[in-house]
């Protein structure tokens, strides 16, 4: 049996919107948290960890992440999503062994980890033909540095080049040739893989487990989006899909439907409460209100949309709605950390660009409720992720409140969100676990992990090099599409995410 009691430290609130006026000490056995109680209240149990000047966070929540991006980590700059994404999905997968994919998944947890991060939505690519040895390899890096994780290998039956609008006009028949995968593991096989990964990695009971991502409805067919929702709910599992993250989704969906992603999401049955839509930038009043009704998540990444100039999506009139927002990072393909803190910081910004009412900009206490409970309550683990509370699985952040963001203390919530960059982060928690100490991992050594990734780099360059020239043969095509798109009218009453638009 494994007990301590944190001695002292500032607490965030169980309602997560105010800092507690007095520390608190905090008791957590076998990884959960048993009590939180005045400081001083009573005797310490088990180990005893002074921690006082210190201010106690449950840990964020990163709702989405791409780690086979990790090594594509600089590369891009000032494209938009679909002239992106061929870079770091090639054609041509590179020669990557198991040790290439631990690696690369110690990137973004190893920062994850460091900037105050405790839990990792990892949307991992693992097509066109699925290596459970890749999989396995990834889970075993979560396990290995102590983060909490959600790992679920991408699921889709329409192959990425045939969502795309108005290729087959663009493109001529070698080059849609060339776009096709020699060999391919049938959809079914991978449904059936995380079926059975279920049995042993079920998020419930395990601190790194799997979860259920179709990649978005333009890639799924509808039978396909059928039984992901009938494994959904037959297993418990979690469900993320990516839905209308870009201006050109939005006006293809329409264009081709008639209707929106969302609405023809909705009318399968697809969502629900448990199920997060990634990105959600493009929505109309309908969209809104069916999402709410059927109590799913919308799943933000505001540093990726900006950076891949997708847009700002409303967060205030989800919020009024009553849909729960949580917050992610995106890949580090599109977007280069997996720092939470700026996520946090930028979404108590950026949405003050939306509406003149002042009393209704999104503040730091929102974002700080996205970044935590938000996360917890679309993964369905409000219960026991996302605050500082008994019954909570002790997942929290320690930062030190003499570091440069909280002097002087004013008020610590909002010093938090606007002003910390990591550089105060005593302690990272992971299920009672000290998983970061002084600013370094406890369990790996960061400097090793860099210079591993740094010899698998040499070999890989030349290949990640080629991918890019052939996706360079690819510009042309795509660019006349993603122009096509842009001409397109989107859904009526559709809300502007962007400055052109508004």
């Amino acid at each position: 049996m494994t007990k301590l009691t944190l001695l002292g430290p500032r607490a965030l609130a169980d309602d997560g919107a105010r800092v507690l006026p007095e520390p608190v000490d905090i008791v957590i056995e076998n990884g959960e948290i048993l009590a939180v109680r005045p400081a001083g209240s009573a005797p310490p149990e088990g180990e005893a960890i002074d921690v006082r000047h210190t201010l106690a966070v449950p840990g964020f929540i990163n709702s989405h992440h791409h780690s086979h991006e990790n090594f594509h980590k600089g590369r891009y700059d000032r494209l938009p999503l679909e002239l992106w994404m061929n870079y770091v999905r090639p054609a041509k997968p590179l020669p990557l062994t198991a040790d290439d994919i631990y690696l690369r998944t110690l990137v973004g947890a190893s920062q994850a980890l460091l900037s105050g991060t405790t839990c990792i939505v990892d949307d991992f690519n693992a097509s066109p033909v699925l290596n459970p040895e890749h999989v396995e390899a990834a889970l075993a890096a979560y396990e290995d540095i102590g983060i909490r994780a959600l790992l679920g290998p991408t699921l889709f039956d329409v192959p990425f080049h045939e969502s795309v609008p108005f290729l087959q006009e663009e493109c001529c028949a070698e080059t849609l040739a060339s776009l096709a995968p020699t060999q391919s593991t049938p959809p079914a096989e991978y449904l059936r893989f995380v079926e059975t990964l279920a049995a042993t990695r079920h998020p419930r009971e395990n601190r790194v487990g799997v979860l259920l991502a179709p990649s978005a409805p333009q890639r799924c067919s509808d039978g396909f989006l059928r039984q992901v929702r009938e494994l959904a709910d037959a297993t418990g599992l979690p469900v993320i899909i990516h839905v209308q993250e870009t201006r050109l989704q939005a006006a293809s969906a329409w264009h081709e439907r008639g209707k929106t992603l969302f609405q023809h999401l909705d009318e399968l049955g697809f969502l629900a409460p448990g199920t997060s839509l990634i990105h959600a930038v493009w929505l109309t009043p309908d969209d809104i209100e069916r999402i709410a009704a059927s109590g799913a998540s919308v799943q933000h990444n505001p540093n990726s949309n900006l950076k891949l100039g997708s847009g700002l999506m409303p967060m205030r009139a989800l919020l009024d709605a009553g849909v729960n927002v949580s917050l992610g990072t995106d890949g580090c393909g599109s977007l280069e950390s997996t720092d939470m803190l700026r996520v946090v910081a930028n979404t108590a910004l950026i949405h003050k660009l939306r509406g003149d009412d002042y009393r209704r900009w999104i503040g730091a206490e929102e974002a700080l409720h996205a970044a935590t409970r938000g996360g917890a309550i679309a993964l369905g683990q409000e219960d026991r992720l996302g605050r500082i509370a008994p019954g909570h699985r002790a997942d929290l952040v320690l930062y030190r409140l003499d570091g440069p963001a909280f002097t002087p203390l004013n008020n610590p919530l909002r010093q938090l969100v606007f002003g910390e960059s990591g550089g105060s982060i005593d302690s990272v928690f992971v299920e009672g676990e000290r998983v970061v100490a002084d600013g370094q991992l406890t369990r790996l050594d960061q400097r090793a992990i860099s210079r591993r990734i740094e010899q698998a780099m040499s070999r890989l360059r030349p290949a990640i090099g080629e991918a890019e020239r052939l996706t360079e043969t690819l510009r042309p095509a795509y660019e006349r599409i993603w122009s096509r798109c842009q001409a397109l009218p989107l859904a009526p009453g559709t809300l502007p995410a962007r400055l052109d638009d508004a």
